[in-house]
Formats: structure tokens, C-alpha cells, sequence
């Protein structure tokens, strides 16, 4: 029977999560990607170099992340997280938020392991959705 998750199902499942898809506004259509990223105190943490994604947020700087997590057709739970883009400057806190990503995910890409080495690119771009609200469903 499909029901609705509470708050503390819907971030239980986002804390639990490694992967989401991603939605923005990318030249006012939808756009939706996956995102690997770390669900702590709030927010939604994740970094990328440049390009599309982050042009987007950017401009349109609300976004949302969809979780699910399937056992089979007749277990799953799928939540939706909304909130705002933020970039984050200040080192000490990009560099706590590179540690917790570093930790969850430390072979990804090179991105990685060139923040493992000390030497992340200047453009790397480490950012938060500020989560104001979540939906989720489930069917257990």
C-alpha cells in the first residue's frame, strides 16, 4: 500500500542516499542529472567543475533532489527534496565539505583525487541545496 513518508522518513532516506537526480532550469527547460552528493544538517552537499549544471543553478538557483531506494516493485520509498543553490567560499567550510564527500566518495573522479592530493582546482565549485522541503512516498 503506497503511503506518504513523514519528515524523518524523508531524511532518514536522503542521509541514507549516495546518488540523487538532480532537477533545475537549464534555458528555461527542465534539466536532470545524477548527482553524487552528502545529506548533513539541512542541506544537500555536492561539488562540480564548471559547466552546465552549475551555469544553471546559478541563474536559477532553485533546485530539488530525488532519492529512491528500491528492494523490489513492491518495496520502495522515493523522496523529493526542494530547496536553493548556494556556493560555498569560505575554505574552512569548503574544505569540511570536501573531507565528508572525500569520505563518502574517495574514488569518484579525478576531481577527487586531486582534492586528496591538496591541489583541488581553484574552479572547483562546492555548493549546498538549502533544503526548505521534502515529499515522499512510499510502498511498503
Amino acid at each position: 500500500m503506497t503511503r506518504i513518508m513523514n519528515d524523518a522518513e524523508t531524511h532518514a532516506l536522503l542521509s541514507a542516499g549516495r546518488i540523487g537526480r538532480l532537477g533545475c532550469i537549464f534555458e528555461s527547460e527542465p534539466y536532470v542529472l545524477p548527482l553524487n552528493y552528502v545529506f548533513d544538517d539541512g542541506s544537500i552537499y555536492s561539488h562540480s567543475l564548471p559547466g552546465r549544471k552549475i551555469n544553471a543553478l546559478r541563474i536559477h538557483p532553485r533546485a530539488c533532489l530525488q532519492v529512491d531506494e528500491m528492494t523490489d516493485d513492491l518495496h520502495w520509498r522515493s523522496v523529493i527534496a526542494f530547496g536553493n543553490f548556494e556556493e560555498i567560499v569560505d575554505h574552512l567550510e569548503r574544505a569540511n565539505i570536501l573531507r565528508k564527500l572525500l569520505k563518502r566518495f574517495p574514488l569518484l573522479t579525478p576531481v577527487e583525487s586531486l582534492v586528496v592530493q591538496d591541489a583541488a582546482p581553484p574552479e572547483l565549485v562546492v555548493f549546498r541545496i538549502r533544503v526548505d522541503r521534502t515529499t515522499g512516498v512510499a510502498e511498503d
